[in-house]
């Protein structure tokens, strides 16, 4: 099923082929049109991947961001140049070196060296009431993480994560990986959608849910 794209999202052709694309500075290499749209590779982005498969991700454009794993900035580049305020959370301090370069051109782009695990860290920082919550970290205890930080999710925001199996569990089928992930995320999110991203991300599994209410847990 063909989803709309959000405002500042659109397909153009590259390469003889129509992608995904943003309007913004190249970062990793990607190329770009003569109108300043740069393609968004879906084979090094699981947002895009999950745009590419027609998730419904709730995004109309300009939403406020908290991405939790923005490591170089790859992804969180193009959700900046569709989106509003983005806080970009990464624990390494060379890929967020890189980051700060990203943000050199997004005015609305905001680097934070924090773990995310951790989100008491940055709280001080970051805006409550946010619209989305991206999470793309290779730790154990995806789920916990995403528990951790809905404290700066709104009622009616969304969370859009990318599970991996093998950060969880490199043994385990990934399909009881993911089961156990999600059945920690229920805890504290109504889940919206889910779909296996192996076409462009070997186990992976994209994550659609929004906050549950305290009366309903």
């Amino acid at each position: 099923m063909t989803r709309d794209l959000p405002a500042g999202v659109e397909r153009r052709r590259f390469d003889g082929r129509d992608r995904l694309a943003t309007p913004g500075e190249p970062v990793y290499g990607e190329p770009q049109d003569e109108d300043g749209w740069r393609a968004w590779d879906a084979g090094r982005s699981k947002l895009g991947a999950m745009l590419e498969l027609g998730m419904d991700l709730g995004l109309a454009g300009d939403e406020s961001v908290l991405y939790l794993g923005a490591a170089s900035g790859t992804t969180v580049s193009h959700v900046a140049d569709f989106a509003g305020p983005t806080y970009a959370v990464e624990f390494a301090p060379r890929p967020t070196r890189d980051l700060l370069g990203v943000a050199a051109s997004r005015p609305n782009l905001f680097p934070l060296l924090k773990d995310a695990r951790a989100p008491e860290t940055y709280a001080h920082v970051v805006e409550s009431d946010l619209d989305c919550l991206v999470q793309d970290v290779a730790t154990r205890g995806q789920a916990t993480v995403a528990l951790r930080n809905r404290r700066f999710l709104a009622s009616d925001g969304r969370l859009i994560a990318a599970i991996k199996a093998r950060s969880e569990d490199v043994l385990s089928d990934p399909a009881d990986v993911f089961e156990g992930v999600l059945e920690e995320l229920r805890e504290g999110y109504e889940l919206i959608e889910t779909r296996r991203l192996d076409r462009f991300h070997d186990d992976h599994l994209a994550v659609v849910a929004e906050p549950r209410s305290a009366d309903a847990r």
